[in-house]
This record gives C-alpha cells, structure tokens and sequence, in this order.
C-alpha cells in the first residue's frame, strides 16, 4: 500500500510510479524531478484515497502505465496520426481529427463487443486489457484536441 501523505488545498500531491508494479510513492512537492498533480477538489481526492486506497492506488498506477504508452506511441508516430497534417486551428481540422478519433475508439468498442459481449475468441493475441487501455487513452487525446493542445 502506498504511504500516506495529508492533502491540503495548499499542499499538492506528487505522484510517481514507483518500479514495484502496484505500488505508489508519494514524493514532497520540492523534488523538481516529479509533476505536481494539483487537485481541484482535493477534499474529496483524499476522502476516497482514505477510504479506498486499494482501488485509487489501482486507478493512479493504470493512469500513470497509459500515459507511458502515449508518450511511446507518440515517439513512434508523431503528432500528426491524429492531426493529419493540419495545425488544428479550424474548427474543420478539428472535427477531422475528432471524426479519426471516433473510427478508433469505434474499432476498439467493436473489438470489445465481440470477445466481451459475444464471448468471442481473441484471434489477434492481443489481450482485452490492450483495448481498454487504448480506448481510455484515445479519450484523453479528444480532450487534447478539443482543448486546442495538440502537438502543442
């Protein structure tokens, strides 16, 4: 279980994975190596990190693996898979990029519905976590676009 630290809307919390798989380490807010995660509610943050550490040290440790993911993928592909080439700053280059977004996350709700759903067998060897995984962080990257911070 990860170490406790008290949250104040003052004091901010710093997270980072640790190298153990389901483990958090709560860093001071000095340590310049780490982002500060600055909450907007952080009276209700630290409510449910008292009364569900498990589950909110669970969900931290996923957020922290997809952001991982997208920094690799990105690495591999660039901006420009979801922007197409453009600079996003019409409305029009952002409902391209938003439209490209939908067909993958479509693709991965598809996906899931066959093995989920059906009981289908998985035929690619990609496990079901993968499409989860890739649907929530495709998510995140709408809000990147919608907010005008794509490539960025």
């Amino acid at each position: 279980m990860a170490k406790k630290s008290t949250t104040t809307k003052s004091t901010p919390r710093v997270v980072k994975q640790s190298t153990k798989r389901h483990s958090l380490n709560i860093k001071p807010i000095d340590e310049v190596e780490y982002s500060v995660i600055k909450y907007d509610n952080p009276d209700i943050v630290e409510t449910m990190e008292k009364e569900w550490p498990e589950m909110t040290d669970e969900f931290k440790r996923i957020m922290f693996t997809q952001y991982e993911l997208f920094c690799k993928k990105q690495a591999n592909y660039g901006p420009d898979n979801i922007s197409v080439g453009s600079d996003l700053k019409s409305r029009a280059d952002k409902n391209i990029a938003l439209t490209g977004l939908w067909f993958r996350m479509n693709d991965k709700i598809q996906r899931l519905k066959q093995m989920v759903v059906q009981g289908k067998k998985d035929e690619v060897g990609e496990a079901i976590e993968d499409s989860y995984q890739d649907l929530s962080v495709y998510g995140i990257i709408a809000q990147i676009v919608s907010n005008g911070k794509w490539a960025k």
